[in-house]
């Protein structure tokens, strides 16, 4: 197995940043746990995750500003919440390979902890607040964007797989007005405890798509992903 200063120098590599100070990954990838056994180790990530938070949000909001120029503030923040929630910061740390880093105490380690979400994500907030620390905003912002990519496309992916109801009210929206689109249970069917529920979702009176699922929300979402793409079938073939 690699040694620690060896996954620390692979880790800054692929985040696209070497720290002039060290100490400050190391505290980042450090949870609470690992203080238990560790007594000479004096700080976990929690404050710099408090800090690499906010900065994580402003460098989003900003890069989502400048984007969509003509966008109304709740679009914005939907958009921006998208890229910031849990699940995709989860996916995103195991992409940059946070996991190999973190440092746990044993009895976490042997949970599951190095690939639990919230120590994931949490663990990711905190590279961010030490990258902060250790350069400049500008820096931080440089790295961070790097890890998005292209926001539109970023997005795209992030809002279609997650709130399709959302995608489909912004597509609606400018041209149908906010109440244009409805949710209608078409019908319901299995025992209680194992309910099966169908969903067509309308555009005023013309049916746009039906999902199907074992919740109401589950249909709903999946009838509006049906809707977008047989939307985006329609617009290719005008």
């Amino acid at each position: 197995m690699n040694s620690q200063p060896a996954r620390l120098a692979a880790l800054q590599k692929r985040l696209g940043h070497t720290f002039r100070d060290p100490a400050l990954l190391l505290e980042a990838l450090t949870h609470a746990s690992f203080l238990q056994e560790h007594p000479d180790v004096k700080a976990h990530n929690q404050r710099l995750e408090f800090l690499g938070d906010s900065v994580l949000h402003f460098v989003l909001s900003d890069a989502l500003f400048r984007e969509f120029a003509q966008e109304r503030e709740g679009v914005l923040s939907r958009r921006r919440a998208g890229l910031t929630r849990g699940e995709f910061l989860t996916r995103l740390a195991l992409d940059l390979g946070v996991d190999a880093g973190l440092r746990l105490g044993q009895s976490e380690e042997d949970a599951g902890g190095r690939k639990r979400a919230s120590i994931l994500e949490d663990a990711l907030e905190a590279v961010v607040g030490a990258i902060y620390l250790d350069s400049d905003f500008a820096t931080v912002q440089r790295v961070v964007l790097a890890w998005y990519g292209s926001i539109p496309a970023r997005l795209a992916l992030t809002e279609e797989g997650e709130n399709p109801k959302g995608r489909l009210q912004e597509m609606i929206q400018p041209a149908h007005g906010n109440g244009a689109l409805r949710y209608d249970v078409t019908a319901a069917t299995g025992p209680k405890h194992a309910r099966q529920y169908e969903v067509a979702v309308y555009l005023n009176d013309q049916k746009l798509g039906v999902g199907r699922g074992s919740s109401k929300k589950t249909a709903e979402e999946e009838a509006a992903r049906v809707a977008l793409s047989q939307l985006r079938q329609a617009g290719a073939g005008d």
